[in-house]
């Protein structure tokens, strides 16, 4: 089974990758349409040439790629997906070999978070009109799973044993803990990223960002939460 999970930024979508890679029978794959992202749009961020270096920018062969052989023989391929990867006019042929699956999270929270990192995001910026644009496409054969973080964040072994019910797998407890540290599968950017997911050895109890999102960010949020609604009422509950 391919895996295609399509999360925002600062959406605990490295932690699920650390719970699916726990498991002994999943390989995963970190955000394989990053350089292509980079190539396309001109973005000079962290870790840029190191991505550009070990990653393809053919957005066809990374496609190609992700609906071919499962790495080392493993049962599930878990593909971790940034949404605002896809850009007007890639295509979707691909997705039709992989089970594609949206992981999101409180605008509010997510923006506070997001705007740590890129001050005054734009809309597309956050992933959430392409995670709306790519479930809706999926959603016209069957409604696809929904994850919010702060159901998993609340309750890890409850939501991710009904995700798992949901793709008809085993769960296995092993997604609920892991080891610290960096891993071979990491993306090259994540020195720059990912030094509170190294230091982690489990999904960490739910709490509010807190704060205020700024006047700035008000029609943005506006334009988050209405794509955040289309998706959540169709999130899986606890």
């Amino acid at each position: 089974m391919r895996i295609a999970m399509w999360s925002g930024p600062r959406n605990i979508s490295t932690a699920m990758m650390r719970s699916w890679e726990h498991r002994a029978d999943t390989a995963v794959i970190d955000e394989p349409f990053y350089a292509n992202y980079l190539t396309a749009t001109g973005f000079d961020h962290p870790g840029r040439e190191e991505t550009l270096a070990t990653q393809s920018a053919d957005a066809s062969e990374v496609a190609d790629m992700l609906a071919g052989p499962v790495p080392d023989g493993a049962d599930v391929w878990y593909q971790k997906h940034m949404a605002h990867h896809h850009r007007p006019g890639m295509s979707l042929e691909w997705t039709q070999s992989v089970v594609s699956c949206f992981l999101i999270r409180s605008p509010e929270d997510m923006l506070l978070s997001l705007h740590d990192k890129t001050p005054f995001p734009s809309l597309g910026d956050t992933g959430l009109p392409q995670q709306v644009e790519l479930f809706d496409a999926v959603a016209s054969n069957e409604i696809p799973p929904v994850l919010d973080a702060r159901d998993v964040l609340e309750d890890p072994r409850s939501l991710l044993g009904a995700f798992c019910d949901r793709l008809r797998l085993p769960f296995d407890e092993a997604m609920l803990s892991w080891p610290a540290g960096p891993r071979d599968s990491d993306g090259a950017w994540a020195p720059y990223w990912y030094d509170a997911v190294r230091a982690s050895t489990a999904f960490k109890p739910w709490r509010s960002k807190g704060g205020v999102v700024p006047e700035e960010l008000h029609a943005v949020l506006a334009e988050c939460m209405a794509c955040y609604e289309h998706l959540h009422q169709h999130r899986i509950k606890p």
